[in-house]
């Protein structure tokens, strides 16, 4: 038989459970399965709403190393000076799937993000600024794999 005590010590732990997933952003728990399965840039764009072919863009900055020794954890960092940003998007065109991460922008937020991928090849890296009415704009850089990240 439980007692009262370990009744309300459970309760205290769902309740800071609940509490907690409370606290995370509501998009955390979305997913986009066909922008993440899919194998091309296109296809990836295409699966985040994009309207017509991204245009290159001196707003958007990505930052890269030219050769990356390691392709385990090849550190990127994507920002734009773009308005009304829903998304920045980072894409490596070579890998097995296209689309690494997606970060929202809302007006509280600085659109300018740092992150680490996995790259089993030399490869372009886009990074990717999603208006609120759907139009994509980009900067590209290739990036120099001299080590495997993705079973290379």
């Amino acid at each position: 038989m439980q007692t009262r005590r370990q009744t309300l010590k459970q309760s205290a732990a769902a309740a800071a459970l609940v509490a907690g997933a409370s606290l995370l952003p509501q998009h955390a728990f979305a997913f986009n399965k066909a922008a993440f399965e899919a194998k091309g840039i296109h296809d990836a764009l295409k699966g985040l709403g994009v309207n017509g072919d991204p245009v290159a863009s001196s707003d958007v900055t990505l930052t890269a190393p030219d050769i990356a020794e390691n392709g385990a954890v090849v550190p990127f960092a994507l920002s734009t000076k773009l308005p009304d940003v829903k998304e920045l998007v980072l894409l490596v065109e070579k890998n097995p799937n296209a689309l690494v991460s997606v970060f929202q922008v809302t007006p509280e937020v600085e659109p300018n993000f740092a992150t680490r991928s996995k790259m089993g090849e030399t490869s372009d890296v886009y990074a990717v600024a999603i208006t609120k009415d759907g139009k994509a704009l980009f900067a590209k850089k290739e990036v120099k794999v001299t080590l495997g990240g993705c079973g290379g």
